[in-house]
């Protein structure tokens, strides 16, 4: 008894936190039900999966649901990203089978956000999933809330019910990489530098003869016109992250992005300018002495308002106010 009682006062808690968050302008985001993954081979043995309409939307600034990838080596397939529901990762896995039987050996999880990790208990018991360290600890805890939170974005009824919380069998600190061999010459880096966009981010990165591919998921959430997603409280750390991401990457390497079109250096630039400019902007407002209100009301970055449709929904409500804070406690801290 006392166990349900704890259980319905941490539902209670989450839906009086999501009563109070800011909606965006259409729901569900994206919907789940109606996306079909497309496969594009970007090398020998080298995939990215992602939506069908990301070719023709994504400059239109309409979101796009989660990519996704694999790459084949000898040892078997490593996956990056198991989707929202069971629907997309039926066609993920579909998608896999069609260009090889191997294995799937290893899974990796780029955030704890529902709709990159929440296929992970229909992966085969075997596949060892790999997150980081904060992403477990936090799915673990918090599993039933972070569902809740993916309903209130992307809708009941699109699978997300059923999903059920596998808990990872590797896991990567901060500052920390994974080097794995899958043979065949197909090295793979699963790099976490902290927080970028969540803390639970991780990034893959593969170092191949044929081309580098950069699998950047949230923190790199689409080319222009989209901005970041920046609504888990943080901002000065992913500011230094992502240039750090950005800087490690080549003039030629392949990005795909977590909910966008494959691009590359020059398509992800559009964050990094963006979370330089709003630093620099919010930065000169603290100065000033300007509050939060003032703050929105004078930063309106109307030169990156180009069309996303979620612009006013992120760029008010989440990335001015979390810059705010943290630009303003660490001024404070001087």
């Amino acid at each position: 008894m006392k166990k349900i009682n704890i259980i319905l006062i941490m539902l209670f808690l989450v839906q009086q936190t999501y009563a109070q968050f800011p909606m965006p302008p259409e729901i569900p985001i994206w919907d789940a039900n109606k996306v079909t993954l497309q496969l594009h081979k970007i090398s020998d043995n080298v995939y990215a999966v992602s939506p069908s309409t990301t070719e023709t939307e994504t400059t239109k600034g309409i979101p796009q649901a989660t990519s996704a990838g694999f790459i084949v080596g000898d040892k078997g397939v490593l996956l990056i990203e198991t989707m929202l529901s069971k629907r997309l990762y039926d066609q993920l896995y579909k998608l896999i089978r069609s260009v090889t039987p191997k294995p799937i050996v290893y899974a990796v999880n780029t955030s704890d956000h529902g709709d990159h990790c929440f296929g992970n208990y229909l992966l085969p018991k075997e596949t060892i999933l790999i997150q980081n360290e904060f992403c477990k600890e936090n799915l673990a805890k918090n599993y039933d809330g972070i569902k809740q939170f993916m309903i209130m974005l992307f809708g009941k009824d699109r699978g997300i019910e059923q999903s059920v919380y596998r808990p990872a069998d590797l896991t990567i600190a901060v500052n920390q990489s994974l080097k794995l061999d899958l043979g065949g010459g197909k090295i793979v880096e699963i790099i976490n530098v902290g927080t970028a966009q969540s803390p639970a981010d991780l990034f893959v990165f593969l170092k191949d003869s044929d081309k580098n591919v950069l699998w950047a998921g949230n923190p790199f959430i689409a080319e222009s016109p989209a901005i970041p997603w920046l609504f888990d409280g943080y901002f000065l750390e992913p500011v230094r992250n992502l240039q750090k991401i950005y800087d490690m990457i080549g003039d030629n390497d392949v990005v795909v992005p977590g909910h966008g079109r494959m691009t590359n250096k020059t398509g992800i630039k559009y964050t990094i300018d963006y979370v330089n400019a709003l630093k620099k902007n919010v930065e000169d407002a603290v100065k000033k002495g300007e509050t939060l209100e003032q703050v929105k009301a004078s930063v309106t970055m109307k030169e990156f308002d180009k069309g996303y449709v979620l612009f006013n929904w992120l760029h008010y409500n989440f990335n001015i106010p979390n810059a705010y804070n943290d630009i303003k406690k660490n001024s404070l801290g001087k």
